[in-house]
């Protein structure tokens, strides 16, 4: 085993010290026939195989050479999976050792003729299957993902290709349809430009569009459209969803115009082998269309055409594990490598949608005024100084003019109420000084699960006896009210009709078109028959009042992507919103105009160097820990150093998130902003600072972030 040369896709100056001493002994020895340790027969011809081993450690992100046994020789094809034996580092090949290491995963990327190591290479162990998996364009992919989040190809690798299923990769795959007629632009030409984006996918061109698409049910049927437009071409199709009930949404239409067997569906709800078995269709050629949620921007489509990504807005996006990348940015790495066309759609805008635009990278997609009014329900605000004058709001929680709404919507059908929060009472505060309601054991917030019962958010203990440290008080008053107690309210409110819920815990795809009060939690909204009569949008504040750059951003899409699933105006579908109707995020909702409000946001960011138009970088943990990475790290000139800024404790009892410091330790939390055009070399210089720390030990953790989703 040896350390592979600079075409292994290594950035920056080296990953460590030591594999810096090791090509370097490398690059001086003559290179020599490939043989092995124990002097086995080797292949004819290529008996080098070039590997990348699964081990997601900055410092061994590179590939290594191997021999190829005489008897694997037929098997072990490049992008195949193989067994090798690897040690705990890379110092195994400087130590001289000649046997031992753990078996572990990996892929052949390459076969060569000789190894630029001069010394005896370990032999493969074995190869699991001759299925090739991993192809030069998925290589190339995750390579360009792995260097734009600082991040290893092995952890990227693990994201872009499924494990492995004997029964699933035994069976075969159906052989590929002939492509579909070009579809008819249908609810398309209510866009100026919608039948000319379709036409150009359908002639083999790449356009590239940020689309906002109209509120109510048409989008998955557009969407559609446009991966049959481009199966059309001859070319193939990926769409990327938040969540199950998207792609369900998508796959029927989808089904509904070509049929079934020209496109495969990727989610986690599908199961292992079957989703496994999906992935082959997709790799072998037999199916030329994806739909799915997160994991699908790395199938292996052949020949695409087009990558979409709707609603990019939604956190699903976001993946949890490392190197954390977004699908929005993933797909626009493969719009840009394989010269396919983009289409970013939602009935919201985000800021980098905006920018898009702006940059003119991407044309706007979008329907004039008039059918956007004609489409968009009515939209009334109840602010402030309403509810203070407004004796039905004193009493209970919802204005007068909510329930007028409420009580016309149920007339013709269900009406939507949209609640910030799940649980009972998920806040509460003591009635007297207005302090937070804390646990006396682990300071957690209090919470009331139901109906006069009492527990700590955090560690789950009951409370029978409560008293405010501050004043002394023993009364408590709600400080939130969510989705269960807002159910319960409107349920004695109007006795004859049928309250449902949707939230996490159990999440409704569908209601039907009778009168019935649906309450959700933000994300979690069933799809009305026919549309939803009214909603009620309440505790604006909730949304809005989060210390958090996307805050309005975020608030505003949740509020569209519900008002979306009113009817019309001329059907007489109402949204009553419960905030500031002088806010920027309700303006933007009372217009219905989200590409106006990202593009002020954008102008914003630009003044105030914040992303997207800088590129950022988190940096957390100890304090001296930080200080003495970012003092090894050769950052751009260019770059800002803001902080560090103390990060709350985390809790030993509270339940634990992505990112958050190990419990009890005091962490602390710098930021790393460069302009435009620089980020890859923010990047670089992070994850070469990363590798030489590992490569030395490590010490306290450090951990490093490109792009972190809250920057306060």
């Amino acid at each position: 085993m040896s350390s592979g040369d600079e075409s292994s896709g290594r950035t920056g100056d080296g990953p460590s010290e030591q594999l810096a001493l090791i090509r370097d002994t490398v690059r001086k020895a003559p290179r020599a026939k490939p043989r092995t340790w124990r002097g086995a027969a080797l292949a004819d011809e290529l008996p080098v195989a070039r590997v990348v081993v699964n081990k997601g450690v900055l410092h061994l992100d590179q590939f290594f050479d191997y021999a190829v046994p005489r008897e694997l020789d037929a098997a072990a094809q490049p992008g195949v999976r193989v067994r090798v034996r690897f040690g705990a580092g890379a110092h195994q090949v400087r130590a001289g050792r000649r046997e031992g290491g753990r078996l572990t995963d990996g892929f052949i990327v390459e076969r060569r003729a000789e190894s630029d190591y001069a010394g005896p290479l370990a032999a493969l162990a074995d190869v699991v299957s001759p299925e090739p998996v991993l192809s030069p364009e998925l290589l190339a992919l995750a390579r360009a993902v792995a260097d734009r989040y600082a991040g290893s190809l092995a952890d990227v690798l693990q994201l872009a290709v499924p494990p492995r299923s004997a029964r699933a990769e035994a069976k075969p795959s159906r052989q590929p349809l002939p492509p579909p007629d070009t579809p008819d632009p249908g609810t398309w030409a209510r866009y100026p430009r919608g039948p000319g984006f379709l036409e150009a996918l359908a002639t083999g061109a790449s356009p590239r569009a940020v689309w906002s698409a109209l509120p109510g049910p048409h989008w998955a049927r557009e969407l559609a459209a446009a991966v049959v437009a481009t199966l059309a071409s001859g070319r193939g199709a990926l769409a990327v969803l938040p969540d199950g009930k998207s792609v369900a949404r998508v796959h029927e239409a989808l089904t509904g115009l070509i049929g079934d067997g020209r496109h495969a569906v990727l989610t986690a709800d599908a199961g292992p082998e079957k989703r496994y078995g999906q992935w082959l269709a997709v790799r072998r050629g037999s199916a030329r269309a994806v739909i799915g949620t997160r994991a699908a921007m790395f199938a292996p489509v052949r020949d695409v055409g087009l990558v979409a990504l709707w609603d990019d807005g939604d956190g699903s996006h976001s993946e949890q594990h490392a190197p954390l990348p977004h699908a929005r940015e993933v797909l626009l790495l493969r719009a840009a490598h394989e010269r396919c066309g983009f289409l970013l759609g939602s009935v919201s805008c985000t800021v980098e949608a905006a920018q898009l635009i702006e940059s003119g990278w991407a044309q706007p997609l979008a329907a004039d005024r008039a059918r956007v009014r004609e489409a968009a329900p009515l939209i009334r605000t109840v602010g402030d100084g309403e509810l203070a004058r407004d004796e039905a709001a004193r009493a209970a929680r919802l204005p007068t003019l909510a329930w007028q709404a409420v009580r016309e919507g149920l007339r013709s059908g269900p009406v939507l109420v949209q609640v910030p929060r799940r649980g009972y009472v998920p806040r509460l505060a003591c009635e007297r000084c207005r302090e937070p309601a804390r646990c006396a054991q682990c300071s957690g917030p209090l919470e009331a699960p139901r109906e006069r019962e009492l527990r700590c958010g955090w560690c789950g203990r009951d409370t029978q006896s409560w008293h405010c440290a501050e004043c002394g008080g023993v009364r408590l008053r709600a400080q939130v009210v969510g989705a269960r107690r807002t159910a319960e309210e409107l349920g004695r409110a109007f006795p004859a009709v049928p309250v449902r819920t949707s939230g996490r815990d159990h999440v409704l795809d569908a209601v039907p078109d009778r009168p019935a009060l649906i309450v959700s939690t933000p994300g979690a909204e069933p799809v009305a028959q026919g549309g939803y009569a009214a909603a009620l949008l309440l505790d604006g504040w909730a949304m809005l009042g989060r210390p958090d750059l996307r805050s309005g951003e975020e608030a505003l899409r949740r509020w569209l992507s519900a008002a979306a699933l009113v009817r019309g105006q001329d059907e007489g579908g109402t949204v009553v919103v419960v905030a500031e109707p002088t806010l920027r995020p309700v303006q933007a909702l009372v217009r219905w105009d989200p590409l106006g409000h990202a593009r002020r946001e954008l102008a914003e960011r630009a003044e105030l160097g914040f992303p997207p138009v800088s590129r950022m970088a988190s940096v957390m943990g100890r304090a001296d820990a930080i200080t003495a990475f970012l003092a090894t790290a050769d950052l751009p000139p260019e770059a800002e150093i803001l902080g560090p800024v103390p990060l709350p404790p985390a809790a030993a009892v509270r339940p634990r998130k992505p990112g958050d410091p190990p419990a009890g330790e005091q962490w602390e939390r710098v930021l790393l902003r460069v302009p435009p055009g620089s980020g890859a070399a923010l990047a670089s210089a992070l994850k070469s600072a990363q590798s030489s720390r590992l490569a030395r030990g490590g010490g306290d953790t450090v951990r490093v972030r490109i792009d972190p989703p809250d920057i306060g």
